[in-house]
């Protein structure tokens, strides 16, 4: 039997949780003046949306990363061995614990004391040294094959979107009429197109961020956690407030300039320079249209300017809305990476991604010029190469 002091304790916590759990969920944070969540209820053959329903998210991005596996396996290796991508053996190196230990616990770029020192103590020379860090270090270098592999799944990905998103979208009303966002709101019943519109979108994030231990690493490896992480938590608030209409718009207008990054990275990797400058400039051309024009004078007037028309601002109205001009933010400075890159194309004559889309030590030989990852002018390394959401 249970002590009493343990089932007083049991109590309170129980009470303490749903204590937070009726605060999370005051309706005063989440629906605008005089709507309920009982209003929200599903009645008369019409579904509305549930924060349970983003559960199933979870599960799917597993099974995204298992048809992963198998996509880069069995579609994106032979297509990389067809464009010329091999995967590239690194030299073999002598066994040495000395230079390993330091390899792995003090620094990879030992300074030239370090060197010195670590010659005495491996009984070699300073060169010898020098030669062990760099095949070590080239070790650990992804190799383009594994870089091909990964931007040619999420090219697919972003391209199905994109697809699906058209096809959920194009006979929508307020696709065409943004008045049409509001008509109704909150009372809007959850279509299934939309449904799983937002179930493929956010699985595939969760997938993204399950999978960024092991995909190739970045420098700005921080940067895309946090990236991840905020998408997820836009579209799930989106998703909780039912601003289901206005959340599917702003998925769509940023999957559709992705898929022209992703093919431009692929044809980099592959060493295909001039089709690599081509998707890229279709790229730069979408960016600056969805998310300098599109985004802040459709999308934003939709979600800042209409509903103040059928309602009176409200918590959630502010919140989704300071999200949306952060990223409008991030939109412009990833802008001004973009046209740093047109900018240099134009005077040099040649493109180089001046965006942090690096790897973890990758040398400037392992490389394409077009979009080489990491590097911008300064040798300085510039944040997350994927203009996104």
């Amino acid at each position: 039997m249970l002590r009493p002091n343990y089932i007083y304790l049991i109590s309170f916590l129980k009470r303490m949780l749903q204590t937070i759990k009726d605060w999370f969920w005051l309706e005063e944070l989440w629906l605008p003046p005089t709507i309920k969540w009982s209003d929200l209820e599903d009645h008369d053959g019409l579904v509305f949306v549930k924060p349970s329903h983003l559960y199933i998210t979870v599960p799917c991005a597993f099974l995204l990363l298992i048809i992963r596996y198998f996509f880069e396996r069995f579609i994106a290796t032979p297509l990389a061995k067809t464009l010329g991508i091999n995967k590239k053996i690194p030299k073999k190196i002598q066994q040495n614990p000395v230079l390993e230990n330091f390899f792995i616990r003090s620094n990879r770029h030992p300074s030239q004391n370090d060197l010195y020192g670590l010659a005495k103590k491996s009984n070699q020379t300073v060169q010898q040294v020098e030669i062990w860090f760099k095949r070590r270090r080239d070790q650990e270098k992804p190799c383009r094959l594994k870089k091909f592999q990964e931007a040619c799944w999420r090219f697919t990905f972003y391209l199905f979107l994109t697809i699906a998103g058209i096809g959920f979208l194009y006979d929508k009303p307020w696709l065409y009429d943004l008045w049409e966002v509001w008509n109704g709101y909150p009372k809007q019943p959850l279509l299934p197109s939309q449904y799983w519109y937002y179930i493929l979108e956010m699985s595939f994030y969760w997938s993204l961020l399950f999978s960024i231990g092991s995909d190739v690493k970045r420098k700005d490896f921080l940067a895309h956690v946090i990236h991840h992480l905020a998408a997820l938590s836009l579209m799930s608030f989106s998703w909780c407030t039912n601003y289901i209409r206005s959340g599917t718009l702003v998925m769509l207008v940023h999957d559709v300039a992705d898929i022209w990054l992703e093919s431009a990275k692929m044809f980099s990797y592959a060493g295909w320079k001039q089709t690599c400058n081509i998707l890229f400039f279709i790229f730069a051309a979408v960016f600056f249209i969805t998310r300098l024009v599109i985004f802040p004078f459709w999308i934003l007037y939709c979600t800042v300017i209409l509903p103040l028309h059928y309602l009176k601002p409200f918590f959630s109205y502010i919140f989704l809305n300071v999200q949306l001009l952060i990223l409008q933010v991030l939109h412009l400075y990833w802008g001004y990476y973009v046209l740093k890159i047109l900018r240099k194309y134009v005077l040099k004559q040649e493109l180089e991604d001046v965006r942090s889309d690096d790897e973890e030590d990758s040398a400037e030989e392992d490389e394409p010029e077009c979009l080489k990852n990491g590097r911008g002018a300064g040798r300085n390394p510039i944040p997350n190469g994927q203009p996104g959401h």
